[in-house]
């Protein structure tokens, strides 16, 4: 018996798992959405029985095709109507010398099908990012429940209710037509970026980054702006937010895993190439006559990115910017990020005078940051047994082990009474 190779088992069972859904949702209907998710998780659990012992096929997604596609059949059969569909099915899974499975064009072109699926208005509204989350990018209850700051009944509820009415026959396996557009691309555009964030910055773990998930945000955006009726300004913008931000990935951490704070950060291990990307979108985003959250969240990245070093970010620029973003989608996030922003233009004070106001707001219960940012002003003040309660608050919260690591080494700071680092 031999071990996986790690780099395979994280490929196929993160991203590939939705791909394999999608491909099989086409084929047999969204009203058999339970089924895909099914077969392609007995497949995957088979495959890691399987290839220990017998060892992992030439061609792994093949493997993994051929084994989902036998088990649809035999459940469709069960039901007397898999002739309906085997030959189509025999068509998507095709796998010989010739092939390593599906076709990447035709697995892209199911994924932002599926995104498109996941986002029809028949989808009960509260129900759409769920099940996007779940059925495109393989999420489970508890790390939607994370992402939406939603508890783990409420996302099982609404999942629940969307799958429901897929299986009712009201919505098809197609791309919406043009009056229909773009309030859809608003939700997949939504989606895409909680699948960025969830890599950029991940909620739980023994790592802060899951590049997979950035690269398939990354690579979802890009094929939109590739299909004209979705080529649009703030797809540019929401490109431009994701390389802008992700070109930072390779200095956010440092050898050993620990987190680099953007002011501790050696800008010299940024991604050029990604920076110059983000800056060409960002430009081709400005010609819409539409003000989106994406412009104005990749306008702040732009600022970050354009200043040689930490010390001179132009943060009345970046307070600006989040004002206009407040304006455009107020939400507890945008107003805990704008404090420390307020920080840095008004002092300390001033923001924790904004970090008060959003003591009362409920959806920040478990996010660790609202206690983080706390201590950190109040550290600044001097205020060094408030900044050690803030920060053991902190500690008690969800968070990757990266970031407890920096929550840990900042109490013992704080407790020596070092003044606090750039922040």
């Amino acid at each position: 018996m031999t071990d996986l190779p790690p780099d395979l088992v994280a490929d196929l069972f993160r991203h590939r798992f939705a791909r394999l859904v999608a491909g099989l949702c086409r084929v047999l209907g969204p009203g058999n959405l339970d089924l895909a998710e099914d077969v392609v998780q007995e497949a995957m659990l088979r495959a890691l029985r399987s290839w220990p012992v017998d060892g992992v096929p030439d061609q792994p997604e093949a493997w993994l095709c051929r084994v989902a596609r036998n088990l649809a059949l035999d459940s469709l059969r069960r039901q007397r109507i898999g002739r309906r569909v085997e030959q189509e099915l025999a068509a998507w899974a095709t796998a010989d010398d010739r092939t390593a499975g599906p076709e990447p064009d035709s697995i892209a072109d199911d994924t932002l099908r599926m995104l498109f699926l996941a986002s029809h208005p028949a989808v009960p509204a509260d129900a759409r990012v769920p099940l996007l989350l779940k059925t495109v990018c393989g999420f489970g209850v508890p790390a939607i429940a994370r992402a939406l700051l939603q508890k783990d009944a409420t996302i099982a509820q609404r999942l629940v209710r969307a799958k429901a009415k897929l299986q009712s026959g009201d919505v098809t396996f197609a791309m919406p037509d043009a009056a229909e557009m773009p309030a859809r691309l608003d939700l997949v555009l939504q989606v895409i970026y909680l699948v960025f964030n969830e890599g950029y910055r991940a909620h739980a773990g023994d790592t802060l980054l899951r590049c997979d998930l950035v690269d398939e945000a990354v690579r979802l955006t890009a094929l939109l702006l590739e299909m004209p009726a979705t080529a649009r300004p703030e797809v540019h913008a929401l490109l431009a937010l994701e390389l802008l931000l992700g070109a930072r990935s390779p200095a956010r951490t440092d050898s050993d895993g620990n987190l680099v704070p953007l002011a501790q950060q050696d800008r010299a291990r940024w991604d050029r190439r990604w920076l110059s990307s983000g800056f060409v979108h960002f430009e081709r985003s400005i010609g819409g006559d539409r003000l989106t959250p994406y412009h104005v969240e990749a306008a702040i990245a732009c600022a970050h990115a354009s200043a040689p070093d930490y010390a001179t970010t132009d943060w009345p620029r970046i307070l600006g910017h989040y004002d206009q973003l407040l304006a455009l989608a107020p939400s507890p996030i945008v107003r805990l990020n704008r404090a420390v922003a307020v920080g840095k233009v008004h002092g300390p004070l001033a923001a924790r005078t904004e970090l008060d106001a959003l003591a009362a707001e409920r959806a920040l219960d478990g996010y660790f940051l609202l206690s983080a940012v706390r201590a950190q002003m109040h550290w600044a003040l001097g205020e060094h047994a408030a900044a050690a309660a803030a920060l053991e608050r902190a500690q008690a919260l969800p968070c990757t082990e990266p970031e407890q690591r920096l929550l840990a080494a900042r109490l013992a700071a704080v407790r020596r009474g070092e003044p606090p680092p750039a922040w």
